[in-house]
């Protein structure tokens, strides 16, 4: 399955009444009558509407079936590989689940010709076991889907498929490398905070793993014009990455700017104290001064 379409091979099946082929059973000793060639007898113009590319299988023997019963039953039964359109909503997306039809329709005959309708009992039959990579079918139903055009009504017939992703195959290639990358940035915070080129290259690196990790998630998906569940994810990621470097960042100009202060102000202290040494020096030499004069002044008297 891909965007906008999936692929398909189904053995289709359709019976109808056409009383121009009863015949007689011979007493119950014929049962039916098998054709090799189909092309032979009328058929309903039935297409798949949402087909984009399909081919019938022809090996060993082409793969269709032709029975005619006495009383003009026909079933006719062919081997399909289909590639149809599934428009996608992708906005929770990988949480997302994603519901896809086939759809048939008669080409040319309005419903006052020709009308299909479903098989009572069990119309729709999935083989057992299925598996899909990524995706689980959850469940399908039937349903009509008769249309209105210019030319008239048509009738038709819808099988809706609902499909659900798997979860493990994201969890594992998404869900836990990116909260790795999460956790592995956080480590730079108990790093010491001179230790700069081990916490910027923690930080750039990681950094630059989840950018790649992102764009490789977005270059699987085709582009949108609304934002998915995946980008919300790795933009959270992407933001708790980032913060852990600009956390690295503020710490380090908040350390330095501390430093300085802490520097001026020893500077300033040690200023201040060589100030008020000298003050004191120059208090000492003018008491020493004034010792000497009086002690001159007692020798004169």
């Amino acid at each position: 399955m891909l965007y906008k379409e999936y692929s398909v091979q189904l053995t289709f099946r359709e019976q109808w009444r056409d009383e121009r082929l009863q015949f007689d059973d011979l007493g119950g000793q014929v049962r039916y009558l098998t054709l090799t060639d189909p092309e032979k007898i009328w058929k309903p113009d039935l297409f798949f509407s949402n087909e984009k590319e399909g081919h019938f299988h022809n090996i060993i023997m082409p793969n269709v079936l032709l029975r005619i019963h006495p009383n003009g039953d026909v079933l006719y039964s062919i081997r399909i590989s289909l590639v149809l359109s599934c428009p996608m909503d992708l906005k929770f997306y990988p949480l997302d689940k994603q519901t896809c039809s086939i759809l048939m329709a008669s080409y040319g005959y309005t419903t006052e010709d020709l009308v299909f309708l479903w098989k009572e009992g069990d119309p729709v039959q999935v083989t057992k076991n299925l598996h899909l990579p990524r995706f689980t079918l959850e469940r399908f139903f039937t349903d009509y889907c008769t249309s209105r055009t210019n030319t008239g009504e048509y009738s038709c017939l819808k099988v809706d498929l609902l499909f659900k992703r798997e979860f493990s195959y994201y969890l594992i290639q998404i869900y836990i490398p990116c909260c790795m990358l999460v956790i592995v940035s956080w480590v730079s915070f108990w790093l010491d905070q001179n230790a700069v080129p081990a916490r910027v290259s923690l930080g750039v690196t990681t950094l630059l793993t989840m950018a790649t990790q992102t764009s490789g998630i977005n270059a699987s998906l085709p582009p949108v014009s609304y934002t998915k569940a995946i980008d919300v994810w790795t933009g959270v990621c992407l933001t708790f990455v980032f913060g852990a470097l600009l956390e690295f960042a503020l710490v380090n100009y908040a350390s330095r700017s501390d430093a300085h202060k802490k520097s001026a102000k020893e500077q300033q202290k040690k200023q201040w104290e060589l100030e008020h040494a000298a003050l004191e020096a120059d208090h000492l030499e003018d008491g020493a001064t004034t010792f000497a004069m009086v002690t001159a002044s007692f020798l004169d008297i």
